[in-house]
């Protein structure tokens, strides 16, 4: 009897693969190759997975839940739960934490990053997801939305097209799941150069990570960064930024900010987080 109570747990427990935390700029092909949402169902468990899907940034989870459901059954996943969170105390709930303790992969949506934050922060279900993804025992995927929302200090908005000035992004706290960088999605797509820059330039310590829609930043457990996808992922640099005016004129001022390193990378590149060190270019 003891035996089979131990195998019983032991299924129920996940399995170990080869996790990551997904970063994607968003628009990701969910009808042709499906290859990045491919790579988190296979880094999930592959048809071994238990995959939770968050929907609660957008104004329609019900609908983008199942679509989002409908492409991992048709990929095998062996269990697939929908979290339409639209309440906080939902996340006070055992069988939510339960499941989301003991599955193999998890999905946040787009939508509002605001949104997803005033559902999720500070509740025991972001403590779990969180503390899992650090610790690399479960694949989490985050799309738009679910990408803005992986650092400490987010962008909750902002503009476009125009010279770096701190009037151009909003910035107000993440979920803090890769708490040293911001990220900004829709990069390249939606002119967010600038607004990364000037997000940057206010928080110095950090890694600007600007991605491109259909590509990923894919965060290893060694510490390096892997692009998926067809766009770019831009990594901004203000480790040997040597001035700023940012505090010596106004909001709508241009921005003079000295001594940016900029990376570029494409599909197959590598970055080293620790050194901050492209593994694809020569140093």
């Amino acid at each position: 009897m003891i035996e089979l109570a131990l195998q019983s747990l032991m299924l129920k427990m996940p399995q170990p693969t080869n996790t990551a935390i997904m970063v994607i700029g968003g628009a990701e092909d969910k009808v042709h190759g499906r290859d990045i949402l491919r790579s988190f169902f296979v880094r999930a468990g592959g048809e071994d997975a238990r995959i939770a899907i968050f929907p609660c940034a957008s104004r329609e989870p019900v609908v983008i839940g199942e679509r989002y459901h409908t492409i991992f059954t048709e990929m095998g996943a062996k269990a697939i739960e929908v979290l339409n969170i639209c309440d906080r105390a939902q996340c006070n709930d055992p069988i939510l934490q339960e499941y989301v303790r003991n599955c193999t992969g998890i999905f946040m949506t787009g939508g509002d990053q605001l949104r997803l934050c005033a559902m999720l922060s500070d509740t025991p279900i972001m403590e779990i997801v969180r503390t899992r993804a650090q610790s690399g025992s479960v694949t989490l995927a985050g799309t738009s939305a679910g990408a803005a929302v992986m650092g400490h200090h987010m962008i909750a908005g902002g503009g476009s097209g125009e010279s770096p000035n701190s009037s151009l992004v909003d910035m107000t706290l993440g979920l803090g799941i890769i708490p040293e960088v911001i990220v900004d999605q829709h990069f390249h797509n939606r002119n967010r150069m600038a607004r990364l820059m000037s997000a940057v330039s206010a928080h110095p310590d950090l890694l600007g990570i600007g991605i491109d829609e259909d590509t990923c930043a894919l965060f290893e457990g060694d510490g390096t960064l892997q692009v998926l996808g067809k766009g770019t992922v831009t990594i901004i640099d203000p480790g040997e930024m040597t001035y700023t005016n940012r505090a010596e004129v106004g909001l709508a001022d241009p921005l003079c900010i000295c001594n940016l390193r900029v990376h570029i990378l494409s599909q197959g590149c590598r970055y080293d987080l620790n050194k901050r060190l492209s593994a694809s270019c020569p140093q």
